[in-house]
């Protein structure tokens, strides 16, 4: 049992009073990857995720951009600003940003002088199958994008990374261009085809990413793509991660409300206590808190 606190690299809010969030309040709901989300289509705060966490020691969180309008990006932002020097939580925000915008340098700037901003998210996974894609092509491909991605380090901003395993040789090119730029690759890279070729798809992109020193990983969000998820359905892909990048460079996040939607926290995080079980109390302390301590700049 996990009897030490966790930093918690993954999570969000969403407050419809302050901020515009399509996917959570269009009538009817328009189609997600991640499945129905009706049930967390509603206003969620930090005393409801402080509820979902009861039990369990979360010593800080990071906020991740939750879906809301590009227009709200900024906004966002300040409103969790105001959250965190209100209450102290999040000790760290990874802000939305279009990097293919023609004036995403001045976003950028804007978002990195908010004192918890760490990093920038923007969700590019891209698949042929247009029930899994969430862009319309591949931005890894995209000459702006990746100039705006140039952008970050100027601005010490790391970037959360969402994709699949059919476009982590790019990325894995991307992170070796950019060296000293931090990624964090989200949901333990989404292995969203399970047929072999998938699978291997997967194995072969982890290991090429994991080469990249400046590649770290969240292991969270799998059950959106597992949807009737067991331990042991989910086990060989945590383990394989942490084989692939140690645990100095693995975290594990709750995704929460999103993973939410297909078990309760304690049902996630008890399935990674219980796989980890064997593993060093040192691995340990750094898988549930101080590889996101470190890779968030937290301390």
């Amino acid at each position: 049992m996990i009897d030490f606190p966790i930093v918690d690299p993954h999570q969000h809010l969403w407050d419809f009073s302050r901020n515009h969030y399509a996917w959570l309040m269009q009538n009817p709901l328009p189609h997600n990857p991640a499945g129905d989300c009706t049930a967390i289509a509603k206003p969620y705060g930090l005393n409801d995720y402080l509820a979902d966490t009861t039990g369990w020691s979360i010593k800080k969180t990071v906020h991740v951009d939750a879906g809301a309008d590009a227009t709200d990006a900024l906004s966002e932002t300040r409103w969790l600003q105001e959250l965190a020097d209100q209450h102290g939580s999040p000790q760290g925000i990874v802000a939305f940003a279009e990097l293919n915008h023609p004036q995403v340098e001045s976003l950028l700037a804007a978002h990195a002088a908010h004192a918890n901003t760490r990093g920038i998210r923007q969700i590019i996974n891209w698949h042929k199958d247009p029930l899994k894609t969430y862009t319309s092509h591949d931005l890894l491909e995209d000459p702006a994008w990746r100039n705006g991605f140039s952008l970050l380090r100027k601005y010490g901003l790391s970037f959360d990374l969402q994709i699949y395993p059919s476009q982590m040789p790019a990325a894995a090119e991307l992170a070796a261009r950019h060296p000293d730029t931090q990624i964090i690759l989200n949901h333990a890279g989404m292995p969203t085809d399970r047929d072999a070729l998938g699978l291997e798809a997967w194995r072969k992109g982890m290991t090429l990413l994991a080469r990249q020193p400046n590649v770290a990983v969240k292991i969270s969000g799998l059950s959106m793509i597992d949807r009737v998820w067991t331990f042991d359905s989910i086990r060989p892909f945590v383990l394989t991660t942490i084989e692939l990048f140690g645990p100095e460079r693995c975290m594990f996040a709750s995704n929460f409300p999103v993973d939410k939607l297909y078990g309760s926290f304690t049902q996630h995080f008890s399935a990674y206590d219980q796989i980890t079980s064997e593993f060093s109390r040192a691995e340990r302390h750094r898988l549930f808190a101080e590889t996101a301590e470190a890779v968030y700049r937290l301390s």
